[in-house]
């Protein structure tokens, strides 16, 4: 049987001898239960605070117009201060939370409490949240007309609600975090790009709380998607040590465009708390113009001798835990480094073991020099359809790549 928090809310409270003792103010649940089991009814005897418990051993039974306890008043504890719990109208109803399947932030309008017989006899668990107009009509018109008729009211508005295993809670205090084992390990399963979007549909201390609670990778990766107004002020919300190692976490050029967007003390901080190779890499992308293939390269790819075969190739492949984002092209070198060609990895996969890899490469021979521009990067992009272009130097060197989504977000700052 379902029980909306909203109507649950004021329902009359009875002790064991048929004495009203009050109403239902709040009510908590435990939060390491999956669903959340509701574990005290907290009462308000007239207009004033919830002052007292009740254990949920201590209730005889829900009716639909009351409470029934099985101890008399004398028997009740006072409310307790116990910030482990979650209370559904306090921490919930009216508040934002996550909906992971919808990949979004949205408002309470109520909760679906499930009202069941379970081994250790009756029991009630959150079982949804109501996030539409139909929860939000159920609250206004509750009291002030018939139930009956409120039903058939409801029935004409579309449901909207979120299973609790799709939602993800919004905690601000990252000691109340703990206490309510909000771990948000849930979130580290959507794409950057969706997390980013529901990052930014967060006020400032609900995001800086969010990111200090989830791991430097899962930062680093949605961090690379925030709008660039945000990434800023996010970066140094988190505190040098703790940004530091993000950013070490994060692709070279997306490391190197937050970078440039510090100021230099800032940047210098940051240089200085990462590992020294990898500062190093973002250093030196750091010193390309923004706007050159230079500042678009990435320096993660993967380059053979010219000389290698195609099983030497694929061994190699397997071994590496780790391939590059978007990675679908081998680059060929010599023995000085300079660039020779590129294989794409579906030549790769079907070429017969023997072959050298010069032969499977693609003509014509194409790369830009770091020093080119945006404009003469998306021209080659267009005109050959590339998903990846190498960039070498004046000595024709290999020194990076750019992938086509590198291309796709300069477009897209130009609309």
């Amino acid at each position: 049987m379902i029980v909306y928090l909203s109507e649950f809310l004021g329902t009359a409270v009875v002790d064991s001898t048929g004495k009203k003792i009050g109403t239902v103010a709040e009510v908590a649940a435990q939060p390491g239960t999956h669903p959340p089991r509701v574990s005290r009814i907290l009462l308000r005897n007239g207009k004033g605070a919830a002052g007292r418990a009740v254990a949920w051993r201590e209730i005889e039974s829900i009716e639909r117009d009351r409470l029934r306890l099985r101890v008399p008043e004398a028997a009740l504890a006072a409310a307790p201060a116990d910030e482990s719990l979650l209370l559904l109208r306090k921490d919930l109803l009216d508040q934002q939370i996550i909906d992971v399947n919808g990949r979004k932030v949205v408002r309470v309008n109520d909760l679906l409490l499930e009202k069941r017989t379970g081994p250790e006899g009756l029991e009630m668990l959150l079982s949804a949240v109501d996030i539409g107009v139909r929860g939000a009509v159920r609250r206004l018109l509750h009291g002030a007309v018939p139930q009956a008729w409120l039903r058939q009211i409801e029935k004409s508005v579309r449901e909207n609600t979120i299973p609790w295993e799709f939602v993800d809670l919004i905690e601000s205090d990252p000691r109340r975090q703990v206490k309510l084992h909000i771990s948000h390990q849930v979130l580290t399963k959507l794409h950057p790009a969706d997390l980013a979007d529901i990052v930014e549909e967060l006020a400032p201390k609900e995001r800086q709380a969010l990111f200090q609670a989830l791991d430097d990778v899962t930062v680093a990766e949605a961090l690379s998607e925030v709008n660039p107004k945000l990434r800023r002020s996010i970066l140094e919300s988190l505190g040098i040590h703790r940004a530091a190692d993000i950013v070490e976490e994060m692709q070279p050029d997306a490391a190197a465009d937050l970078l440039a967007e510090l100021p230099e003390e800032t940047t210098t901080e940051l240089l200085q708390g990462m590992n020294r190779e990898e500062a190093a890499e973002i250093g030196e992308l750091l010193e390309h113009a923004e706007n050159s293939a230079g500042g678009l390269m990435t320096t993660k790819y993967i380059a053979l001798p010219h000389t290698a075969d195609a099983a030497a190739a694929r061994n190699l492949l397997r071994s590496i835990p780790d391939l590059p984002e978007q990675f679908n092209t081998l680059f060929l070198v010599d023995e000085g480094g300079v660039f020779m060609g590129s294989v794409t990895l579906a030549r790769l996969i079907v070429a017969p073991e023997g072959i050298q890899l010069s032969a499977l490469k693609s003509e014509p021979l194409l790369h830009a020099a770091e020093t080119a521009s945006e404009q003469d990067v998306i021209e080659l992009f267009d005109k050959y359809n590339l998903l990846t272009l190498p960039v070498v130097d004046e000595q024709r060197h290999l020194v990076g790549a750019i992938t086509a989504d590198d291309v796709i977000t300069v477009l897209n700052k130009k609309r």
